[in-house]
């Protein structure tokens, strides 16, 4: 397994001094024994980070790596590391500690996206454009509150991420291969010495978990869900058939044999990677689902799989953050769709309701004046007063004023609506929930 195990070598020889040092502080091994075996380790770290050593891939693993390394620079004391510990805590333990800087990396990513959806829906908080249902226009929202949905959902998947380290934070070392040791361990020594804030308390259960990983990757696949669904709309947004916005050349490409297209190619490789990052949520799924306790060699199939996911949604983030930070808006042309839209037909009806029009009469009539807008290639606040009148007497010069697509954003003051104030307030959630956790 060295071939993908190899990335965790920090963590290999990271958690091997900490076991070191242990077994020096309980005289399981003399204290000179385990300073040596720690320098010995420090000197590896230090020759693989600076390229002067070379993993060799003919190991089995990155734990037989370093202990070969180190056997070789001091002998046999090298052989005395794996004293009290097995490669089945080992791994475990290397595999959490790998993950946890994992999680931090993602959650740093998912506030790149969060704070350029914020810089965007900021700039655009006013920008009126249609929302829709059944990707059917349907009422009249604006640019920002379409973009800060997708900032609460990023801030949920920051949430998850945390709620996956917590339960991750937990040490395996010392459980063994199954049943813990006859020696004297201390095993929350060793934990704090690693950053644990705790140890996992059954030994079988410490060699044999991997719910941090799947748990971990479900709130990778719902990452890359959203992620996703955003791709799905800039991908709309950004045709010919919409035109609310431009993508920068930078995250897009040309066609080979067409000069006039501009494919939003990282869209959709972030839309397309999804599926990728489901297969190895539910490869690891299947893998699990019927294994004994304890170890068993199945196990082994968790690294690629968690790797492989974790690779995706990262390099995933790393995109869309400057990917939307330079996505320009068209305003024009979402204000023209939300007007071509008849979206502002919900408040005619209510226009004429309020002027005593019972409902159902209201509402066929709007239906009716939609249709002549239709037919006559028009829109609804650009129709005469006369024509209005045909239709019903109760119209007055005052409707335009009701009817007016800013008049309808923002008359919708119900919190997290899409009204000036409430978009504000999301607005400045999000900014605080950044101010919080940056």
């Amino acid at each position: 397994s060295i071939r993908f195990d190899s990335r965790m070598y920090r963590e290999d020889i990271t958690g091997s001094m900490a076991h070191a040092a242990m077994l020096g502080a309980q005289h399981i091994l003399p204290s000179a024994d385990a300073d040596a075996i720690i320098d010995a380790l420090q000197g590896i770290l230090d020759d693989l980070d600076s390229g002067a050593l070379a993993i060799d891939p003919a190991c089995e693993d990155i734990h037989m790596f370093v202990e070969q390394v180190l056997t070789a620079r001091i002998g046999d004391l090298g052989k005395k590391l794996h004293t009290a510990r097995s490669r089945n805590d080992q791994v475990a333990l290397d595999l959490r500690l790998y993950l946890k800087d994992e999680i931090a990396a993602l959650q740093s990513l998912v506030l790149a996206v969060i704070s350029s959806l914020h810089a965007q829906a900021s700039a655009h908080k006013d920008t009126i454009m249609p929302g829709y249902t059944h990707l059917q226009r349907a009422q009249p929202i604006t640019f920002g509150q379409q973009l800060l949905a997708y900032a609460m959902m990023l801030e949920r998947d920051y949430g998850r991420l945390a709620d996956a380290g917590r339960r991750m934070d937990a040490s395996p070392i010392g459980c063994c291969a199954l049943a813990g040791t006859t020696y004297p361990t201390d095993r929350v020594f060793e934990a704090q010495k690693l950053g644990f804030s705790a140890i996992c308390e059954n030994s079988l259960d410490g060699v044999s978990d991997r719910d941090f990983c799947v748990e971990l990757m479900s709130a990778c696949a719902l990452i890359m869900m959203h992620l996703s669904r955003l791709s799905e709309e800039l991908i709309l947004w950004s045709s010919w058939e919409f035109q609310f916005i431009e993508l920068d050349s930078g995250f897009t490409t040309g066609s080979s044999i067409m000069p006039q297209k501009k494919n939003p190619d990282m869209a959709e490789l972030c839309r397309g990677k999804t599926g990728r990052v489901y297969g190895d949520l539910i490869a690891l799924l299947t893998t699990l689902k019927g294994l004994p306790l304890a170890y068993n060699k199945d196990m082994q199939e968790d690294k690629e799989a968690v790797f492989d996911c974790v690779d995706t949604t990262k390099l995933c983030l790393q995109i869309m953050a400057p990917m939307l930070a330079t996505m320009k808006a068209k305003p024009e042309n979402m204000l023209l769709a939300a007007q071509k839209g008849f979206i502002n037909a919900t408040d005619l009806a209510d226009y004429l309701t309020k002027k005593g029009v019972p409902f159902r009469s209201a509402y066929k009539i709007s239906g009716q004046l939609v249709a002549y807008c239709i037919a006559h290639d028009t829109v609804l606040e650009q129709l005469p007063l006369e024509t209005y009148k045909t239709y019903s007497d109760v119209f007055e010069d005052d409707l335009y004023i009701e009817i007016s697509l800013k008049t309808c954003v923002a008359r919708r003051i119900s919190a997290g609506g899409t009204g000036p104030a409430s978009v504000q307030a999301q607005l400045d959630s999000v900014a605080a929930f950044l101010a919080a956790h940056q």
